[in-house]
């Protein structure tokens, strides 16, 4: 707060000391003349407000645009001077055509300093001038994709590309969730933040952490949104929202649940299958199985063998919206290749995949 009545406080003082050279020094009609006098102090308040306004204007260029745009105005500078030592040698050469020329040339490498500017990045490993076209790889993670964790396990692999980029305001919101009263909250927040830890320490990615923020924009998905117009990047999520908005907007999202969904493994009807029989299905003599990935597995025949680990021969595969189901069928009566069980009255068979065929093997024998 002071420090913002401080600047008011010099702007002022920079107005006002416009205003009084104006108004003592630079007269046009003399210094007597009541009617210059107002026009001048006019004018330089004229001349003091746009040069504020300029300097509001610029709170919102980033360092690299400002440099870009001093190099411009000084290259535009130096190319008004050649131009205007041409120019001297025509017919049609005066003072104003010489100012006309400064003018236009600062003004041009204004503009081209400005938006050059903004092509360039710094980078503290590779230094200046990286192109524009690496920028496009960048991925900026969102909260939601850092808590997580697998993130880390796909920067393990060395899949990605390009810097991974995580804003101030996720990171502020992260510290946020760690702070919480809730405790389940407050080991989500950690938990993100033990995820970073390990992305930053994986060697084949590099990790940016900036700090651009959006003080106009409040929700943090907006602001992903505005960073990754500004930069050119992907958001990283696996928020099913921000996707869609993300899309909507124009902006590319990459959600991780979609990049798992097309990993899992392909399962053709007519081949087998080892799963663990966990709960009875809702049809008769149904067991329901689950794989890593959660996709469930429906096991006809498979009612008696809950709480065991069999194997299922695939009958079909079904997709969904929700995701997918895999039908299979479990023999009620399984063939036996080489030789006959000892025990074939056994009802708690543990299967296993065999080189030649399926082929029950006793895990627990009860004897009658």
């Amino acid at each position: 707060m002071r420090f913002k009545m401080n600047l008011w406080l010099m702007r002022g003082t920079f107005l006002l000391a416009v205003v009084l050279v104006s108004g003592f020094c630079f007269s046009p009609y003399g210094k007597n003349d009541i009617s210059s006098l107002i026009i001048t102090l006019v004018l330089g308040a004229v001349f003091g407000g746009l040069v504020i306004f300029i300097e509001f204007r610029m709170h919102k260029l980033e360092v690299k645009s400002m440099l870009g745009a001093i190099g411009g105005v000084l290259v535009g500078a130096i190319t008004a001077n050649l131009v205007s030592l041409v120019v001297a040698r025509m017919d049609f050469s005066s003072p104003m055509t010489h100012t006309l020329i400064l003018f236009a040339m600062i003004y041009i490498g204004l503009i081209c300093g400005i938006y050059g500017g903004s092509r360039v990045k710094w980078t503290a490993s590779s230094g200046m001038f990286t192109e524009d076209s690496i920028r496009k790889t960048s991925k900026i993670l969102d909260t939601s994709v850092i808590i997580d964790g697998r993130m880390a396990d796909i920067c393990k692999t060395g899949f990605l590309e390009g810097a991974l980029i995580v804003p101030h305001f996720v990171l502020r919101e992260l510290q946020q969730i760690a702070d919480s009263a809730d405790s389940a909250k407050r080991n989500r927040g950690r938990r993100g933040l033990d995820v970073l830890e390990k992305i930053k320490s994986a060697q084949s990615v590099m990790v940016q952490i900036i700090e651009k923020d959006y003080p106009d924009v409040k929700e943090v998905d907006l602001k992903l949104i505005e960073l990754a117009k500004e930069i050119n990047g992907k958001i990283v999520t696996n928020d099913f929202n921000l996707n869609k908005v993300a899309q909507l907007r124009g902006v590319d999202a990459l959600n991780i649940n979609e990049l798992a969904n097309s990993l899992k493994p392909v399962v053709l009807p007519g081949e087998t299958m080892r799963v663990f029989i966990l709960k009875e299905g809702k049809e008769y003599n149904q067991g329901v199985a689950y794989l890593d990935d959660g996709t469930m597995v429906v096991v006809d025949n498979a009612r008696r063998m809950i709480g065991k680990t069999i194997i299922t021969q695939v009958t079909s595969v079904l997709q969904t919206t929700a995701g997918k189901m895999i039908f299979g069928r479990f023999p009620e009566e399984p063939e036996v290749h080489g030789s006959t069980p000892q025990n074939p009255r056994s009802d708690r068979r543990f299967y296993e995949r065999r080189p030649s065929d399926m082929e029950p093997v006793d895990d627990d024998r009860e004897r009658s």
